[in-house]
Parts: structure tokens; C-alpha cells; sequence
């Protein structure tokens, strides 16, 4: 029953497609423009393999903390399939409102009787991150970071604010769990998508992701982004070692 722990990797690399914003150094001097806003929450089902829906996740906008965003993703099975196994993730970050480059993100979870908790911390001037995992032993990690780089729930945020041209191809540094992954982004024409809250023109984005050895990371993975002010995550599709997921947008309030 690893199901609901491979979806939590799902929305990792939902918010793994994102491009860097700012350069390290440079900062805005103001706030981003974005297309969301406090109290914005997003509802996906997640289907697994032959599982039709699996499980669900919410994506929130909580608050504003002085300069920056803090959003929360939280996942689970359905009540079925929960009954099987206790499994939840919540994953939080704050997305600094004028670089939307992440200051910290944090992974929770509960897998049966375990609970573990990781949290990244970035040393922008430094180009440092510091990963800290609490679990039965905990662990640290120091680690040289790109410019640039994001965790995965703040580049969830940031894609939406980024203005795709069909063509257009970019890399991305991403830190998760105290490793370094590349992820290339090729960006298509927008097309017709439909989902459980409504029908988008969206552009469709091919996504690659590499290890640090620049070994490939999962398969066929494809994100679409609404074509219109609100840039929603309409649906994101993958194929990871424990079986093909995909996410679709429910509800969007």
C-alpha cells in the first residue's frame, strides 16, 4: 500500500515544473505579480493505475506572513483505502512574494505507525540549503544550491505566474529532501483539457526530470496550466516505479 506515497511524490513533481523567477541577488522591489491570493484552495482526485479514484488532495493559499505566501498541500487515500493503511503527507512552504523563490518547505508524513518530518531551509546569499529529517534518528544535510533553485510546493505556485511561449524549453533547480534534480520543461500549444471542474484551454508542458548523476526520474510526465488569468493546474499525469497516477482538478474556490 505505497499508493498515497507516490501521489505525494505526484504533487512533488506538480510543483517541480516551475522556472526561476528572480537571480539570487536581485531582488524585486515589490511584490510579484500573481494570479492567486489568500483563501484560494484547489481540490484534486488522484487516480492510481486501475484505481478510478484513489485519493485526494488540496492545494491552499493560508496566509500572507509579511513577505511571504505560506501554502499547504495535503493528500490521503480515499475512506476505502484508508481503512487498509493510515497514510497522509502534508507539505508546506513559504513563497517569498517578491522573488517567488521558496525560503522553506517541509514535508510531513504518516505511513502505518511512522511519522517522519523533513524541512529545507535556503541561505539565498550563501547559495546553501539545509535539510533536516525528523523521524526515529534524525539527520542533517548542508548542500551547495544553483540560483534559483525551489522546493517542489513553492515552483507549484511559481509556474502559474510564468508566461509560456509554445516552443520554449527551460531548466529548473529543485531541492528535495536533501538532494539536487534538474528538471527540463518543453512547453507546448495550449489544448482542450476537461475536467471534473470544467473545460480549459490549456498549455500543455512535457516534463523530464534528472537526478544529480543525470539519471532520468520517473516517466511520461505532463502538466497542463490553464490558459487564462487564474493559470490553474488543471491535470498532471506521471509514471512512477509503483504505478501511473494522475491528478485533475475537482474544484477550484
Amino acid at each position: 500500500m505505497r499508493w498515497c506515497r507516490a501521489s505525494a511524490l505526484g504533487l512533488t513533481v506538480l510543483a517541480l515544473m516551475s522556472s526561476a523567477l528572480s537571480v539570487d541577488g536581485q531582488v524585486p522591489p515589490r511584490e510579484a505579480s500573481v494570479p492567486f491570493k489568500v483563501g484560494e484552495t484547489l481540490s484534486y482526485d488522484v487516480s492510481w493505475s486501475a484505481v478510478l479514484v484513489a485519493g485526494n488532495a488540496t492545494a491552499r493559499v493560508v496566509e500572507s506572513k509579511g513577505d511571504a505566501y505560506a501554502v499547504v498541500v495535503e493528500g490521503r487515500p480515499v475512506q476505502m483505502l484508508a481503512r487498509l493503511y493510515n497514510l497522509y503527507y502534508r507539505m508546506e512552504s513559504l513563497l517569498d512574494s517578491r522573488t517567488l523563490l521558496s525560503q522553506r518547505g517541509s514535508l510531513y508524513s504518516e505511513e502505518g505507525s511512522d511519522k517522519t518530518t523533513g524541512t529545507t531551509r535556503f541561505d539565498r546569499p550563501a547559495r546553501r540549503g539545509y535539510y533536516e529529517r525528523q523521524a526515529d534518528t534524525n539527520s542533517k544535510i548542508d548542500f551547495p544550491i544553483p540560483a534559483g533553485t525551489q522546493d517542489g510546493l513553492a515552483a507549484f505556485y511559481a509556474i502559474r505566474a510564468h508566461a509560456f511561449k509554445a516552443g520554449e524549453h527551460f531548466s529548473i533547480p529543485v531541492a528535495d529532501s536533501g538532494s539536487m534534480y534538474t528538471v527540463q520543461v518543453d512547453v507546448a500549444q495550449p489544448e482542450s483539457i476537461r475536467a471534473p471542474v470544467g473545460e480549459f484551454s490549456a498549455w500543455k508542458l512535457t516534463v523530464g526530470i534528472t537526478d544529480a548523476e543525470g539519471q532520468p526520474v520517473w516517466k511520461n510526465i505532463a502538466l497542463w496550466v490553464s490558459n487564462d488569468t487564474r493559470r490553474l493546474p488543471v491535470k498532471m499525469q506521471a509514471e512512477l516505479p509503483v504505478g501511473s497516477f494522475v491528478l485533475i482538478l475537482r474544484e477550484a474556490r
